[in-house]
């Protein structure tokens, strides 16, 4: 088969510092290749250098280095930028940093079309509504001006997908192209990326999901401290792994995988039920909404949802992509205003209410945000993240001995102190992504609200921070609205289940009893979802 990728003795330099060291890999033409590894490892930073998008101050060297028959070594900007716009496609991590806040999203997905190709205006608005269409979205984001903050984070990953693959590139690289999804969505994307493999297209799939790996990659490679330790057949590898870091990968693997997600999927009612009744879910505890609802340009997000929220207890919030999810979280947290209902915190009025009135107990309240990218002063350095978190924003606490307490947060999330001088961007996805959870718990906060919290992590920093998480809640009694798309790491934290559809409440109750009997039919497709994109296309 024709090679769309073949790099031999890949190394990266970043500063000066090794990173990557002799990566030898190769996509063939309609094979799928997934790259896996532990947050930090080299994955991100191999991928990069694959679409000539290496850092600034980095040096990269290749004994061979081909991308669809073109010897990329040497390359110029201009020449790389040629390439990756008609015969490579990519799909980042952080879709709210990849698009554009000022052009319309349509736009963005044209840009392929508009730069490398001869099409006219009329022929490529009809080729990005298709695109759109394929990867669920509504074909009139083609021309219809709206912007990436108008989307959820799931559909600008969608959109970020069909950016990639409107133009049918030879090679398609994805890095953690599911992560912000829901189960259903995610299989929509892994089906839209099957069908850009199935026209010819080489795919290289950066994840830390294994069990997307198995159902969908053809091979695997398995990369370590910046080196490939181990690739071949996925069944092989996964069967019978002979390197410790993929034992260890595997082995963190298992306990979420062997939970299982398919109980009562297979029994979906047809209609969607009705609504829950707005009375019905518990109103008492440390963190109670009652009757929340927003809109915005006068469509609905969140209707009319309610619940309580006990000392001690984990609220696991779960729905499709656009669903109000996010919505609500953002109003817990006081950094939306809703049009209707209210939030106590501890029977005292939380929300709504100014922030000057806020502010003396916002410590009380955390928060692990989708995007943690975003939420980081590009000028600071983790030491400084985590300083001015314990002191509250103090600077002259901040400057006082706060090194062991640095320290220690940065442990207990997995990461090492020799980070402490480093910028937030500098660091992987994953990192980030615990850095983000460490600043979060720095103010011993009563209540944690979580949105996405482990989905960029690979499998054993997820199983140490959900253990840090079952920890806090567990001896610290800290109570926590856990909002994710992973459906295993939902299971294994929460003691109920709120079911989001259309920004209302569709079922609500303890997490056993929501997941091994789902009584709506949207329960019992999230839950069909995540078996599909475990098992692979049918």
């Amino acid at each position: 088969m024709t090679a769309v990728l073949d790099v031999r003795g890949l190394s990266v330099a970043i500063g000066g510092v090794p990173i990557v060291h002799g990566v030898d890999l190769h996509v063939d033409a309609g094979e799928c290749v997934a790259l896996v590894g532990a947050s930090g490892s080299g994955k991100t930073v191999t991928a990069r250098a694959v679409l000539g998008l290496s850092a600034p101050g980095s040096s990269v060297h290749a004994d061979a280095f081909t991308v669809d028959g073109t010897d990329v070594r040497g390359l110029s900007d201009r020449r790389w930028r040629r390439l990756r716009g008609s015969r490579v496609g990519y799909v980042g991590q952080e879709a709210l940093g990849a698009l554009d806040p000022l052009r319309p999203v349509g736009r963005e997905v044209a840009d392929t079309l508009r730069l490398h190709t001869e099409m006219g205006a009329a022929e490529r608005v009809e080729a990005v509504r298709e695109a759109l269409a394929a990867v669920g979205l509504d074909p009139d984001i083609a021309t219809d001006g709206r912007l990436a903050d108008t989307l959820s984070g799931g559909m600008r990953q969608r959109a970020l997908i069909a950016a990639a693959t409107v133009g049918s590139p030879a090679l398609v690289v994805a890095d953690e192209p599911t992560t912000a999804l829901d189960a259903g969505v995610a299989v929509t994307v892994m089906e839209q990326l099957r069908a850009a493999q199935a026209r010819g297209a080489g795919l290289l799939v950066i994840t830390h999901d294994l069990g997307l790996v198995a159902g969908w990659a053809d091979r695997v490679a398995v990369v370590h401290e910046g080196r490939v330790v181990e690739q071949g057949a996925v069944a092989d590898v996964f069967a019978a792994p002979a390197h410790q870091a993929t034992r260890a990968l595997v082995r963190a693997a298992a306990p979420a995988a062997a939970q299982g997600t398919d109980a009562g999927a297979g029994s979906a009612p047809d209609p969607v039920a009705e609504p829950l009744d707005p009375g019905s879910p518990a109103t008492t505890g440390v963190l109670v909404a009652r009757g929340l609802s927003r809109a915005f340009g006068g469509v609905p997000a969140v209707d009319d949802v309610s619940f309580g929220l006990g000392r001690g207890r984990v609220l696991g919030v779960i729905g499709a992509s656009g669903s109000g999810k996010t919505t609500v979280a953002r109003m817990l947290l006081g950094l939306e205003t809703p049009d209707a209902g209210t939030v106590t915190l501890d029977d005292e009025p939380w929300v709504p209410l100014p922030e000057r009135d806020r502010r003396p107990s916002r410590h009380r309240i955390a928060a692990v945000v989708q995007d943690p990218g975003a939420t980081f002063d590009e000028r600071w350095t983790v030491e400084r993240v985590l300083a001015d978190a314990f002191s509250r924003g103090d600077e002259r606490r901040a400057r006082g001995a706060l090194d062991d307490r640095v320290d220690a947060a940065l442990r207990q999330v997995d990461l090492d102190p020799v980070l402490r001088p480093r910028s937030p961007r500098t660091l992987s996805g994953g990192q980030r992504q615990r850095l983000a959870i460490a600043r979060a718990l720095a103010t011993d906060p009563e209540v944690i609200v979580l949105d996405e919290p482990v989905t960029a992590l690979d499998a054993t920093v997820q199983d140490a921070v959900l253990r840090l998480l079952e920890r806090l809640r567990d001896e610290r009694g800290a109570a926590m609205v856990f909002v994710s798309h992973d459906l295993r790491a939902v299971r294994r934290m929460a003691d109920d289940v709120l079911v989001v559809h259309g920004g209302r409440v569709v079922e609500q109750g303890p997490a056993a009893s929501v997941f091994d009997r789902p009584a709506h039919a949207v329960t019992a497709r999230l839950m069909h979802a995540a078996d599909r994109l475990a098992t692979g296309p049918a």
